[in-house]
Protein backbone atom coordinates (compact mmCIF):
# COMPACT_ATOMS: atom_id res chain seq x y z
CA UNK A 1 0.00 0.00 0.00
CA UNK A 2 1.50 3.57 -1.07
CA UNK A 3 0.96 6.48 1.70
CA UNK A 4 0.31 9.09 -1.17
CA UNK A 5 -3.26 8.96 -3.05
CA UNK A 6 -3.00 7.58 -6.78
CA UNK A 7 -3.06 11.34 -9.02
CA UNK A 8 -4.72 9.67 -12.00
CA UNK A 9 -7.76 8.56 -9.73
CA UNK A 10 -7.80 11.97 -7.88
CA UNK A 11 -7.75 13.67 -11.45
CA UNK A 12 -10.64 11.58 -12.43
CA UNK A 13 -12.80 11.81 -9.35
CA UNK A 14 -12.22 15.74 -9.93
CA UNK A 15 -13.37 15.36 -13.10
CA UNK A 16 -16.42 13.86 -12.17
CA UNK A 17 -16.88 16.11 -9.63
CA UNK A 18 -17.11 19.39 -11.92
CA UNK A 19 -19.19 17.40 -14.53
CA UNK A 20 -21.46 17.19 -11.35
CA UNK A 21 -21.38 20.76 -10.75
CA UNK A 22 -21.77 22.35 -13.88
CA UNK A 23 -24.64 20.11 -15.08
CA UNK A 24 -27.00 21.26 -11.90
CA UNK A 25 -28.04 24.74 -11.23
CA UNK A 26 -28.44 25.69 -7.71
CA UNK A 27 -31.77 27.54 -7.25
CA UNK A 28 -32.53 29.59 -4.44
CA UNK A 29 -35.37 29.85 -2.29
CA UNK A 30 -37.32 32.99 -1.14
CA UNK A 31 -37.61 31.76 2.05
CA UNK A 32 -35.57 34.88 3.78
CA UNK A 33 -37.26 37.44 2.06
CA UNK A 34 -40.06 38.35 3.98
CA UNK A 35 -41.55 37.55 7.33
CA UNK A 36 -43.79 35.65 8.63
CA UNK A 37 -46.95 36.61 10.23
CA UNK A 38 -45.78 35.49 13.63
CA UNK A 39 -42.50 37.85 13.33
CA UNK A 40 -44.37 41.17 12.35
CA UNK A 41 -46.88 40.44 15.39
CA UNK A 42 -44.27 40.06 17.98
CA UNK A 43 -42.48 43.56 15.86
CA UNK A 44 -45.80 45.34 16.71
CA UNK A 45 -45.94 44.27 20.42
CA UNK A 46 -42.94 45.27 20.95
CA UNK A 47 -43.28 48.59 19.63
CA UNK A 48 -46.60 48.92 21.42
CA UNK A 49 -44.94 47.96 24.53
CA UNK A 50 -41.53 50.18 24.49
CA UNK A 51 -43.94 53.20 23.80
CA UNK A 52 -45.89 52.38 26.73
CA UNK A 53 -42.81 52.01 28.97
CA UNK A 54 -40.86 54.86 27.48
CA UNK A 55 -43.86 57.25 28.16
CA UNK A 56 -44.46 55.55 31.87
CA UNK A 57 -40.54 55.31 32.42
CA UNK A 58 -40.63 59.72 31.22
CA UNK A 59 -43.91 60.51 33.50
CA UNK A 60 -42.85 58.67 36.73
CA UNK A 61 -39.74 60.87 35.93
CA UNK A 62 -41.20 64.11 35.64
CA UNK A 63 -43.58 63.06 38.84
CA UNK A 64 -40.83 62.28 40.71
CA UNK A 65 -38.84 65.52 39.91
CA UNK A 66 -41.43 67.72 40.47
CA UNK A 67 -43.48 66.10 43.47
CA UNK A 68 -46.73 65.41 41.67
CA UNK A 69 -46.99 62.01 41.54
CA UNK A 70 -49.92 60.46 39.35
CA UNK A 71 -50.42 63.50 36.62
CA UNK A 72 -47.34 63.22 34.61
CA UNK A 73 -47.63 59.23 35.03
CA UNK A 74 -51.42 59.08 33.26
CA UNK A 75 -50.43 62.24 30.60
CA UNK A 76 -47.19 60.30 29.42
CA UNK A 77 -48.52 56.44 29.61
CA UNK A 78 -51.47 57.94 27.36
CA UNK A 79 -48.99 59.77 25.09
CA UNK A 80 -46.76 56.74 25.20
CA UNK A 81 -49.42 54.58 24.22
CA UNK A 82 -50.91 56.89 21.22
CA UNK A 83 -47.15 56.86 20.13
CA UNK A 84 -46.76 52.96 20.30
CA UNK A 85 -49.75 52.36 17.82
CA UNK A 86 -49.06 55.06 15.64
CA UNK A 87 -45.71 53.48 15.48
CA UNK A 88 -47.91 50.19 14.57
CA UNK A 89 -50.09 51.19 12.39
CA UNK A 90 -46.59 52.61 10.16
CA UNK A 91 -45.29 48.93 10.32
CA UNK A 92 -48.24 47.77 9.14
CA UNK A 93 -48.70 50.38 6.48
CA UNK A 94 -45.48 49.41 5.32
CA UNK A 95 -46.03 45.67 5.31
CA UNK A 96 -48.77 46.21 3.55
CA UNK A 97 -46.91 48.24 0.74
CA UNK A 98 -44.05 45.72 0.14
CA UNK A 99 -46.44 42.68 0.39
CA UNK A 100 -48.88 44.54 -2.56
CA UNK A 101 -45.01 45.08 -4.77
CA UNK A 102 -44.30 41.41 -4.13
CA UNK A 103 -47.26 40.53 -5.54
CA UNK A 104 -47.31 43.48 -8.47
CA UNK A 105 -43.74 41.44 -8.89
CA UNK A 106 -44.87 37.74 -9.04
CA UNK A 107 -47.84 38.38 -10.96
CA UNK A 108 -45.68 40.88 -13.73
CA UNK A 109 -43.33 37.57 -13.57
CA UNK A 110 -45.85 35.17 -14.44
CA UNK A 111 -47.45 37.41 -17.85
Amino acid sequence: MADEPDPDRLRALEERIAKAHSGRQIKRSGAGKGFSQGEVAWRMVIELVSGMLLGLAIGYGLDWVFGTMPIFLMIFALLGFVAGVKTMLRTAQQLQVSNRDRTADTSAKGD
